[in-house]
């Protein structure tokens, strides 16, 4: 008997040497797969089981029948053998199962943590989507950019550049761009290049009230209103866009750049004058000369855009052959004249200009002038314009055949075209019909509202009998 107990014990040991340890190793491996894919409550009753029959499979090969204290002693060094050998084999289960089963079991935690990476990055973006505001849809933008990148990229256009905070501080009031003339200043400082201010000037002189600042309200003439040099020094550093090639160029020099140097400056082709049609690109030019085809067509081709070219130039030669047939008029004279503005008498009072009374050819005469042919409102209009005529206020004993035109005189910087006007004015044609004043442009006219006063020069011709 003790020899049966002393060869029980190694049996019992981690080296498991003993044929009968090995099945009970197996049998205890199997348990263990057994309870691996049971649920936690039926992992109790298998392991107590297998403790049982694995002492009472203990008790029968080692222990002899009726042993009592001796049998209570093997049955707990049998139990705790038993405990022994099932830590043992949970440790070294790998080496003892298939190849199949060893795969499964290593490859099981690398699943997991696959699984577990998956729902942080799940949450990551659910936690992202909840952030910025969206639901589950919004996840990408219209443009197929996620959110994040998206409030990325605008946060990056929000910081401006220096130029462009600086052109958004010091320029005009009233048309928001960049001047490149004169800058005007309120009494407050509020900035206003030469064109919106003159145009402000002459609303304010339509309506028939003061001009004021459009930011303060403050009244603006130009007795008040002052230039800001250094405002127009810094803007005339600030890079300004040229309106054809796109590039920035300082301010100064875009004016230039733009009339002789940019490569995407208009032109027209060098045979417009037989009827060339063409109108592009600057470094086009060249090309298109080289193929055009109107210097191979014939004499008769051309001929409709000579005969218009020819029109043209009939008309200029025609001014200039009456200017000097005037000039050997025997009676010729010229008054320097200021019209300043008045309002009518009428329910709506309407603007125009007037001069005083001025003598020639031995007669009583006044220059009347109207705004967009006494239109009911006129500083609703964008476009605007002139016209004159000229009254006699003598009695005139004969007809007075005459030819008057008006030029910018030496106490005024109008700009006008010259236009040659004929009337024959008698005892009931004393007014002549009113004739445009032919300014280049509407900015030109809103400049001579905004005046005080319109100086320029009246040249008259008498045709003797």
């Amino acid at each position: 008997m003790a020899d049966s107990l002393v060869e029980t014990v190694p049996s019992t040991s981690s080296h498991l040497n003993v044929g009968g340890g090995m099945n009970t190793i197996n049998q205890i491996t199997a348990e263990i797969r057994v309870e691996s894919s049971q649920p936690p409550s039926a992992v109790v009753p298998s392991s107590s089981s297998s403790s049982s029959s694995s002492g009472s499979a203990s008790g029968s090969s080692s222990l002899p029948a009726g042993g009592g204290g001796t049998g209570t002693s093997a049955a707990s060094t049998s139990s705790s053998s038993t405990s022994s050998t099932t830590s043992t084999t949970n440790n070294n289960a790998p080496h003892n199962l298939s190849l199949s089963d060893q795969n499964q079991i290593m490859t099981q935690p690398a699943a997991q943590s696959d699984l577990n990476l998956n729902i942080v990055k799940s949450n990551e973006k659910d936690q992202l989507k909840c952030g910025a505001g969206g639901g589950v849809g919004d996840e990408n933008d219209d443009d197929g950019e996620p959110e994040i990148k998206r409030r990325k990229i605008t946060n990056i256009q929000k910081i401006e550049k220096l130029e462009l905070r600086l052109g958004g501080i010091l320029c005009c009031a009233v048309c928001l761009d960049l001047p490149r003339t004169v800058m005007y200043q309120c009494s407050l400082g509020h900035l206003m290049c030469a064109a919106c201010f003159t145009h402000l000037l002459a609303d304010g002189r339509l309506r028939d009230q003061n001009a004021t600042c459009p930011n303060c309200r403050t009244e603006i003439s130009k007795s008040n209103a002052s230039r800001n040099l250094a405002v127009e020094k810094a803007v005339s550093e600030l890079p300004s866009e040229c309106q054809f090639c796109c590039k920035e160029f300082p301010t100064k020099s875009i004016e230039n750049h733009e009339n002789n140097e940019c490569e995407e400056r208009p032109t027209d082709c060098k045979y417009v004058r037989i009827g060339c049609q063409w109108r592009g690109p600057m470094h086009e030019s060249i090309e298109h000369e080289q193929h055009c085809a109107h210097p191979k067509k014939s004499g008769a081709d051309v001929m409709i855009a000579l005969q218009s070219f020819d029109k043209q130039c009939a008309e200029d030669k025609k001014l200039f052959s009456t200017l000097i047939d005037l000039l050997s008029y025997e009676k010729i004279i010229f008054n320097d004249l200021q019209m300043k503005p008045y309002r009518t008498d009428e329910y709506v009072h309407r603007l125009f200009y007037e001069t005083s009374r001025f003598s020639a050819f031995n007669y009583q005469w006044v220059v009347k002038a109207i705004i967009n042919k006494s239109q009911r409102e006129p500083h609703q209009s964008c476009e605007r314009d002139i016209t004159y005529q000229l009254i006699l206020k003598s009695k005139p004993t004969t007809t007075l055949s005459l030819h008057f035109f008006i030029l910018k005189g030496p106490f005024s910087d109008m700009k006008v075209n010259t236009q040659i006007y004929k009337h024959d004015f008698t005892e009931t044609e004393t007014e002549s019909p009113y004739n445009l004043l032919p300014l280049p442009d509407t900015a030109e006219c809103n400049r001579l509202l905004a005046a005080k006063a319109i100086n320029f020069r009246l040249i008259m011709f008498l045709a003797s009998k």
